[in-house]
């Protein structure tokens, strides 16, 4: 379950002390105190933090990050952000490198970041990569091209906007969680991206398939990713999706969403409960794509199920 923090403020120690709860090496070395203004809004699970702020002053601030990998960007007229003696565009995403990451503006700088624990972005990126050994040091701070950059900023806008809504359940917040990482790991060159292109595994043993089934069937009320399956499978992510398409023709994502489909349809026929609460229940925190996938299921909308019932 996601934790929701808010704060207005107007004092530099205000700042600095709710950077801290979330970067702990943040530092303020400049601000000026006659014009802070202050808004903020984080959403934060035990794993991955996605942050939002705006901050009116005469900022120079620093973060020097070991546990946590930070994704960001800043719009400010004239903000500048430094990393490993680089000068980055700050309008662009960018994310940390190795050293210490300085930031400078003034006047309003609106900022958008991502916040990883490094421990479990490792975990979550050797399962999809299929690499055990995998390391996420030495990422390019800045992104691979615009393409890429720009849809960084698009899966942002989503995230954020569906982990609002669907903070307080475990299954939306953890899909949500790995869409951010994924995203954000093949927007800049990384050791996952290598990883990715070495990873050639094409065969996979029937038995793996129904390992992973069922375990799908036992977990699918879980907030268990595609990864989780995988590693209960005993296979890469990579793998377990070649197998899925050689042995059944669907994705495991798609295997899953039917589970929890006929689940929610279940939910739905013993009545008493709400559509969005139940397609909240079951990791769907769009209500109208959970409409249309129960659609394509079940030939009618949700809601005349459960009128029905």
């Amino acid at each position: 379950m996601g934790e929701v923090l808010t704060v207005n403020a107007t004092g530099a120690d205000d700042v600095e002390a709710v950077w801290r709860q979330f970067v702990p090496s943040a530092r303020l070395d400049h601000v000026d105190p006659h014009r802070v203004s202050f808004r903020w809004s984080s959403i934060e699970t035990p794993t991955f933090s996605l942050v939002q702020y705006s901050l009116r002053a005469d900022v120079r601030s620093s973060i020097d990050l070991e546990d946590q990998i930070m994704a960001c960007q800043v719009a400010a007229l004239d903000a500048r952000i430094v990393i490993d003696d680089r000068v980055l565009d700050a309008r662009q995403p960018w994310v940390t490198g190795n050293g210490p990451t300085h930031a400078r503006w003034s006047g309003t700088g609106r900022v958008r970041a991502l916040l990883f624990d490094r421990t479990s972005a490792e975990h979550v990126a050797r399962a999809a990569s299929g690499e055990d050994r995998l390391v996420l040091r030495s990422i390019d701070p800045i992104a691979r091209d615009r393409v890429l950059a720009s849809q960084w900023e698009r899966s942002f806008g989503y995230v954020a906007a569906a982990l609002a809504a669907g903070h307080e359940q475990p299954l939306v917040a953890a899909e949500l969680e790995r869409h951010a990482l994924i995203s954000t790991l093949t927007t800049f060159s990384s050791a996952y991206l290598e990883a990715v292109d070495r990873t050639a595994q094409r065969t996979a043993a029937p038995r793996t398939v129904r390992r992973a089934l069922a375990f799908i069937e036992t977990h699918a009320h879980e907030p268990v990713t595609i990864d989780d399956i995988a590693a209960a499978a005993g296979i890469s992510t990579r793998g377990l999706q070649h197998a899925f398409r050689r042995a059944l023709g669907v994705t495991p994502s798609a295997y899953l969403r039917t589970v929890r489909l006929a689940a929610a349809h279940r939910d739905l026929q013993n009545g008493g409960t709400s559509v969005g609460d139940v397609a909240r229940r079951w990791g769907f925190s769009s209500p109208s794509r959970f409409a249309r996938f129960y659609r394509d299921m079940y030939g009618r909308n949700p809601a005349q199920t459960a009128r029905m019932f």
